[in-house]
């Protein structure tokens, strides 16, 4: 998840805090997936023809919230899994001018697997000075762990084999499904935005998220967020304020940019 601005709590203890208290390892040190798993109570079975241990471990994803709500004191926000599931049923929308032209259930199946890593990893968000090529190092060997170690002999690995496959396309975001996937991403970010806005009444502008608009990519979905821009313009007139909107910072810009390969939908 993205997180615009830095907190001095933040960097110290946000893998801690990501990984739901279990590990109290700093961000700073060398990340490994046998640092992570020698801090839950139990170790997965590794190697087993049933998929049960990997069943047990996805619990985290459900468990794990989302860290760039936290700094807001939104702390019993959103889970990983809350999110990757609102992704996967907006994903099964898709207007017909692109429907025609990807696979939906191939684009679902990515959104439930696209923050998989994050079960180990936790929601890393663009301040806590963790490089884009680091991120991915972490995720590719949390997602190896789960798919070969966890899943390598169920059913032959063939459906690790599968979600590693759905895993590493999204990454890449060359296809037409990862692009469009991608942008869901950032549409359930917008439209969890302007939801906490709305539930704390307008005392919390959280108008620091929307500059991931500028980074959606398709038409269809461009046109989808800025229907809930507009939403959030029209809840702000409605209480008399001013909201925060697009507005980042060149140091902001920065984290983002290397967070996502500086990749954006227009000139920022």
């Amino acid at each position: 998840m993205v997180q615009t601005t830095s907190s001095s709590s933040g960097a110290g203890s946000a893998e801690a805090g990501a990984l739901g208290g279990t590990t109290s390892l700093s961000i700073k040190e060398q990340w490994s997936v046998e640092s992570v798993l020698s801090t839950l109570p139990e170790q997965p079975r590794v190697a087993s023809s049933s998929p049960v241990p990997f069943f047990h471990l996805l619990e985290r994803l459900k468990t794990t919230k989302r860290e760039g709500w936290r700094r807001f004191g939104i702390n019993q926000g959103e889970s990983i899994s809350d999110h990757m599931y609102r992704m996967s049923l907006i994903t099964m929308l898709a207007p017909s001018s692109l429907a025609t032209k990807i696979n939906i259930p191939h684009c679902t199946k990515m959104a439930l697997v696209h923050d998989m890593a994050e079960s180990l990893v936790g929601d890393i968000t663009p301040v806590e000075g963790v490089a884009k090529s680091e991120k991915s190092r972490r995720e590719s060997a949390t997602m190896d762990y789960l798919c070969t170690s966890l899943l390598g002999k169920v059913a032959d690995g063939r459906a690790g084999q599968d979600i590693r496959a759905i895993w590493q396309e999204y990454e890449d975001g060359e296809t037409l499904e990862a692009k469009y996937v991608h942008d869901v991403d950032k549409m359930e970010l917008i439209l969890q935005m302007v939801e906490y806005e709305k539930r704390h009444d307008g005392q919390l502008d959280l108008g620091e998220f929307s500059w991931v608009a500028r980074r959606i990519q398709l038409p269809e979905v461009k046109t989808w967020c800025s229907e809930v821009l507009e939403e959030r313009d029209q809840y702000w007139r409605g209480i008399g304020k001013s909201p925060n909107r697009l507005d980042i910072t060149k140091e902001q810009k920065s984290q983002q940019d290397e967070y996502y390969g500086n990749k954006a939908s227009s000139k920022d």
